[in-house]
């Protein structure tokens, strides 16, 4: 692991997800988990690139004037770390993040934020069917509550195990916080 070029992708870590309107959610450590993360792969000097979601409505908590626009102090970028904006669930799609990986040369992705079902599953499909190296790491992310379409509610942990599940060894390896630093950087 060590010869290849790695990046740490942070997707919508944003003050939006701590509007009321979402109910329920698992993980209220996700974003300290992230910031460990991001400590030590600033330590190292690795690629770190920050997704922003953005809505062009201008009532979602995710409008540009919304204060829930903003990236969370915890993990908030410094320095030249890239911030790509997306408006759709996947962070490959309408933005210029794989053209940022292939310049980087990184062949591994590690992602975390925010939320498991919807942007971090559909960005961590992406990247796994687009030939990276991808670790989701499983404490970092979290979901809300949802209901179907039949309007059977699920709670956050089933929402957020599931969605692992889906993608555990078919498009990521899924670590936990400490199970990924003991492997990246032990």
């Amino acid at each position: 692991m060590e010869d290849k070029k790695k990046a740490l992708i942070i997707v919508d870590v944003q003050k939006a997800f701590d509007d009321k309107k979402w109910g329920e959610r698992n993980n209220p450590n996700a974003e300290e988990n992230v910031s460990k993360i991001l400590q030590l792969w600033r330590e190292k000097g690795w690629l770190v690139i920050h997704i922003q979601h953005t809505s062009d409505n201008p009532d979602s908590v995710f409008h540009p004037k919304s204060k829930g626009f903003a990236i969370k102090e915890i993990v908030e970028p410094i320095d030249k770390e890239v911030i790509i904006n997306k408006k759709v669930n996947s962070s490959f799609i309408g933005t210029n993040l794989e053209e940022v990986l292939n310049e980087n040369e990184v062949a591994t992705v590690v992602i975390t934020g925010l939320t498991t079902p919807h942007c971090v599953s559909t960005t961590t499909r992406m990247s796994g069917n687009l030939g990276f190296d991808t670790y989701l790491i499983s404490d970092a992310t979290a979901a809300f509550g949802m209901k179907d379409q039949n309007d059977t509610y699920y709670d956050a942990a089933a929402i957020h195990n599931i969605s692992l599940a889906t993608l555990h060894d078919e498009f990521a390896t899924i670590l936990t916080t400490d199970q990924f630093i003991n492997e990246f950087f032990k």
